[in-house]
């Protein structure tokens, strides 16, 4: 759990309340990686939005692009892991935005987002003591 998920969420938060995609939006969306492709970053000098967050996309090899569609003024946009899957048995990210370009972004940095949290197992991690001391005691009435 996150103790100020607002402030996690903050890119997710510029991305939806953005108008049109600059530069800097890009670069905060994208975070600090080590190093862009040279074809993104030339990409991004044109001003070739939608092509960026495209290509944005293809470095995280585990998503693929299911669905973009343009529906009601919104664009929709879709990442899925399995695309064989039905939809109503994939476990996709989906967002929307007014702008191409931003709704793929939102798809790109929640994939990125769900993409290093770890996989938890079905059973809880117990935590060690805090103290030498710490004795568990049970408390459970079965008289």
């Amino acid at each position: 759990m996150l103790l100020f998920p607002e402030l996690h969420d903050a890119p997710v938060n510029r991305l939806r309340d953005a108008r049109d995609v600059s530069a800097d939006l890009l670069s905060e969306a994208i975070g600090k990686p080590s190093r862009l492709p040279i074809r993104i970053e030339r990409l991004i000098e044109a001003g070739a939005w939608t092509d960026a967050a495209l290509a944005l996309l293809e470095t995280l090899p585990q998503w693929r692009l299911r669905r973009l569609a343009f529906d009601d003024g919104e664009w929709h946009c879709a990442l899925s892991r399995q695309r064989e899957l039905p939809d109503w048995l994939d476990d996709a990210i989906e967002t929307r935005h007014a702008d191409l370009a931003l709704a793929i972004l939102s798809a790109f940095v929640e994939a990125r987002r769900e993409s290093m949290q770890v996989v938890r197992g079905s059973v809880p991690a117990v935590r060690s003591p805090s103290h030498p001391a710490y004795e568990p005691v049970c408390c459970d009435n079965f008289g």
